[in-house]
């Protein structure tokens, strides 16, 4: 009668310091590879909680993150759904992509044409200081002006001076009484003393406003460029009416800014 075979004593971890399931004097093998005998398990017994470190027990009981495609069903499905979609865009009567779009633009702009604006401070939008020899020209961006939805009120030296006046006088009160400059810069324009001397008066109003000085070269060099001008851009005429729309819009943004930083003064 044979005995049963009996199983090799199981030694704790703590007791030979080897790692759990490891055998004395070969800590590469398990104990189950050692003795493979009739009650030997072809499964590896569990390990305790005491020899699993802090870290890996951790990482085991921690949830699993939600998959990327979970995650890209539930937004579609949000995004999707009529209470969320249809609401926001029945409310503002417009599509998503228009509201988007709304949102990203700037705040609207002022009403220049307000009673109450900045722009009725003084007399006049502009001032157009020209050549004689340039009259017409200057007649056609004045009749271009006061055509505009804005009704710009141009102060035109031979239209609008008093008779009898000084010329000093009504070229400093033109400046003074003027948001905007437009100075027609011709070979007219740089031979005329009475033209310089209006430039030399807008600049000494305002020499650091952006946009209230605008100058207009035409039929003139960049070399020939006023030095007095250096430090602004100009407006090239090649095209007559691309220029008038240039000037034209030139003083609107100036109009507006001015009166957006009159209305945040206010408040």
């Amino acid at each position: 009668m044979t005995s049963p075979v009996t199983p090799y004593p199981k030694r704790s971890c703590a007791a030979g310091r080897l790692p759990c399931g490891a055998a004395a004097g070969n800590p590469g093998r398990s104990s189950s590879s050692l003795n493979p005998g009739a009650d030997a398990s072809p499964f590896p017994a569990p390990v305790p909680d005491s020899c699993i470190p802090g870290w890996f027990r951790r990482l085991l009981h921690k949830p699993k993150p939600r998959s990327v495609e979970s995650s890209l069903n539930a937004s579609r499905s949000a995004s999707s759904s009529p209470s969320s979609s249809s609401s926001s865009a029945e409310s503002s009567g417009a599509s998503p992509s228009t509201s988007l779009a709304r949102s990203v633009r700037s705040s609207p702009m002022l009403d220049i044409n307000a009673s109450g604006s900045a722009r009725w401070a003084k007399s006049y939008d502009v001032c157009i200081c020209h050549s004689e020899v340039d009259l017409e020209l200057v007649e056609e961006l004045v009749s271009y002006l006061e055509g505009q939805p804005e009704s710009f009120r141009c102060f035109l030296q031979l239209r609008d001076a008093a008779p009898g006046s000084a010329v000093v006088t009504e070229l400093c009160d033109a400046v003074q009484n003027s948001h905007c400059w437009v100075m027609l810069i011709t070979p007219g324009f740089l031979r005329d003393p009475w033209c310089k001397y209006q430039m030399h008066q807008a600049l000494a109003e305002a020499p650091m406003a952006n946009g209230r000085t605008i100058p207009v070269l035409k039929d003139v060099d960049r070399k020939d460029y006023p030095k007095e001008l250096r430090n602004l851009y100009y407006i090239y005429m090649a095209l007559k009416e691309n220029s008038f729309r240039q000037i034209r819009d030139t003083i609107t943004r100036y109009l507006q800014e001015l009166c957006r930083s009159s209305t945040s003064r206010m408040e």
